[in-house]
Parts: C-alpha cells; sequence; structure tokens
C-alpha cells in the first residue's frame, strides 16, 4: 500500500512570532474575521497581538467571539453571517481545537452559501474557501495544520468531520506564551489529545515513514513533560516544547486520520460532557492493550517512544495525570460502542476493531463488570 504526505501551511514559530510576522496577514486580504471563543484568546495575550497586527499593517477587522467548547453547527452558521455582513476576505482563527474548528468551517461555508446544516458534510464545496489563518492557544488539537474541522453533530448524536484540503490554514503562529496561562487540566487534557494523535496515526494503516519520524518526536516531547505535568510545576521551555508536540502531531493525523480511540471519545464528549482530550485519554490504555495482542511490535514503538516498558505502566502514568472516570453504565457502554462502530476511524484502524472489541475496550476503561 503507498502512502502520502501533504502539509501547506507556513508555520511560524517561538516567541513574538506573529507580531514579527504581521505583514503575512496582509497576503491574505485587508478584511479579516476574528473567530474565537469569549475568554481565552483576550486572556493569554494572543487576541491583542493579533489586533495590533492589523492594525500595525492597516487591516480591518471584526470579532466573532462566540464559539462554546465542541462548536456547533449552529455557531458556525452564526459566523458565516458575520463574515458576509463584513465581506470578510479571510478567517483568523485564535484558540484551542474549538475556534479553528468553527473558522474553517465558517470559511469554508462563506464560499460555498448553497450548503445547509444536512449538506455541510457532504464534501462537495465548489466555491472553495475562504484563506485561514490560525494562532493556537492550547497545545492539543494540531487543528492549525490539518485539513479537518470537528463539529458538535446533534442530528447524528456525535461529532462528525469535514476533511478537505480547502481548509488548511495557509499560515499558523506557534507562540509558547500563549500557553502559559492555561489551567494544569487543559494543560494535562490537551497534551493527552496531542499524545493520542500521534500514537494513533503509528496505529492508522495510513501510517508512513514521514509520520512516523514525526509521531515519535512528538510522543518524546509529550513523554519528557509528564514529570512536569504530573507535579503541575510546567516551564515555559516544556509549554513551548508541547505547542510544538501538537503541531507536529496535527501534521501527523493530517496525512494518517485518527482511529478508533477518537471514535469512543466522541460519545464521551456529547453524551457525557467530558473534555474531548480527557476522553481519548481514558480510552487508550485499554485501546492500546487491544491493538497490543494484534500489532505488538508496533505498540512497542510507541511505548519505547513514551519512556515505557509496558502498556500497565503507561496506564498508571494515565491514571496519575487523568484522575478516576466519570461513571459509566453498561447501556451506556453499548450504546457508544453501537455510535462509534459506524464511525469512520473504525475504518482507519491498521486492526479493525468489532462492536464487541469496542465494548470490552469501554469495559476495561470504566472497570465495567
Amino acid at each position: 500500500m503507498s502512502t502520502q504526505y501533504f502539509m501547506p501551511t507556513q508555520v511560524f514559530a517561538g516567541k513574538n512570532c506573529l507580531i514579527e510576522n504581521a505583514a503575512e496577514f496582509a497576503k491574505l486580504g485587508s478584511k479579516a474575521l476574528i473567530v474565537t471563543g469569549a475568554h481565552s484568546a483576550k486572556a493569554c495575550g494572543a487576541l491583542e497581538d493579533v489586533t495590533a497586527a492589523l492594525s500595525r499593517i492597516g487591516c480591518t477587522y471584526t470579532i466573532y467571539n462566540q464559539v462554546p467548547q465542541n462548536p456547533t453547527i449552529s455557531c458556525v452558521f452564526s459566523g458565516v453571517e458575520k463574515a458576509r455582513e463584513i465581506s470578510a476576505d479571510y478567517i483568523i482563527a485564535i484558540g484551542g481545537g474549538s475556534p479553528m474548528d468553527a473558522g474553517k468551517a465558517i470559511a469554508l461555508l462563506a464560499k460555498n452559501p448553497q450548503l445547509t446544516a444536512e449538506t455541510l458534510f457532504s464534501g462537495s464545496y465548489p466555491g472553495g474557501a475562504l484563506p485561514i489563518a490560525a494562532v493556537p492557544t492550547t497545545a492539543g488539537t494540531g487543528s492549525e495544520v490539518t485539513k479537518a474541522s470537528i463539529l458538535t453533530n446533534d442530528a447524528a448524536q456525535t461529532k462528525s468531520s469535514i476533511a478537505n484540503p480547502l481548509i488548511f490554514p495557509q499560515i499558523a503562529f506557534l507562540d509558547g506564551r500563549y500557553t502559559e496561562k492555561l489551567p494544569l487540566v487543559t494543560t494535562v487534557n490537551t497534551a493527552i489529545d496531542a499524545l493520542t494523535h500521534a500514537a494513533e496515526g503509528m496505529l492508522s494503516c495510513k501510517a508512513g515513514m514521514m509520520t512516523d519520524c514525526l509521531a515519535k518526536e512528538a510522543l518524546g516531547r509529550i513523554a519528557a513533560c509528564f514529570p512536569a505535568m504530573q507535579s503541575g510545576d510546567i516551564s515555559p521551555m516544556q509549554r513551548s516544547s508541547l505547542l510544538a508536540a501538537s503541531t507536529l502531531a496535527g501534521i501527523v493525523i493530517a496525512n494518517t486520520g485518527t482511529t478508533a480511540v477518537h471514535a469512543m471519545g466522541y460519545s464521551l464528549t456529547y453524551f457525557k460532557h467530558i473534555a474531548h482530550g480527557r476522553a481519548n485519554g481514558l480510552i487508550f490504555p485499554a485501546f492500546l492493550k487491544f491493538m497490543y495482542t494484534k500489532v505488538p511490535n508496533r505498540v512497542q514503538d510507541i511505548l519505547v517512544d513514551l519512556g515505557c516498558e509496558t502498556v500497565e505502566q503507561l496506564t498508571d502514568i494515565f491514571t496519575e495525570l487523568l484522575g478516576r472516570p466519570e461513571p459509566l453504565t453498561l447501556p451506556e457502554a453499548e450504546q457508544f460502542a453501537s455510535i462509534a462502530i459506524q464511525s469512520g476511524n473504525i475504518k482507519n484502524c491498521l486492526i479493525k476493531p468489532s462492536q464487541a472489541d469496542l465494548l470490552n475496550i469501554y469495559k476495561a476503561s470504566f472497570s465495567l463488570e
């Protein structure tokens, strides 16, 4: 089977990289819609830097800050109305995965007015998309370098994905300073999200030499920060390293996609309101144990990159970082397994689990009889 590698986003990284490269925004247009959440971008200084950069180069902007955690289809359509109202030339998405995913969908909808909530995930976007600049303020999602936008889909009672090269951001700015005020729980959850991206990329049937190299680097960087996350004392240098790991893992899944961990985690987020990265982390050790019975050498590679000898050792680290899982009933686990098995992520697994396998992973993750 052949593999491919494609990553068209221009990435600027380092302290003050956004201000120093403000002229890059002018290449995208003269009117920007800034897509963000209500508080996060303002608190970390990213919004202040973006608006200062735009003012410096004479670009006008309007702020749409109504993106919730786990963005909904309705919030995206509201953002599109704002983009059309100001005749936006491009989108600047500031925040974690939610604002970036929302910004990508808004960029797509702005150029495809024929789309509805029912056809948004159709894959047909003849109008293209507005250019996108991404400014991540968490170290986990990697959305600044992916072609995916993940939205809460109430009709399907899960999260659904738009996956199209049209929504690769043109530029991304990685400044670890924007992550320094994150609460520890958010830091841990997002780091675990990035970890699962890298590991799932290695367990995808689309894994290749290029993505493996990036995944291994990402895993090593995250593992090096395990003690700091356990103690809660995370240095600015470590935060920058976690942000780099997140972007590397994002490049991985832009080429490989994700697997069963994400498919299973979506129901935990949709029905149980468990944060996305935490949901992945609660599932991941049991999934890795399942995969070890099928592709032990592949799993052993991941364990080595994470500085562990066994799945059990990694499980102990995850337990210390994430604490006890939320309560889950057997009927809920059965329902979630029946939803997850329908996801395209399952077909992307190097070894494709059955619905019974998924149920057993839920049982092991939540200590269900």
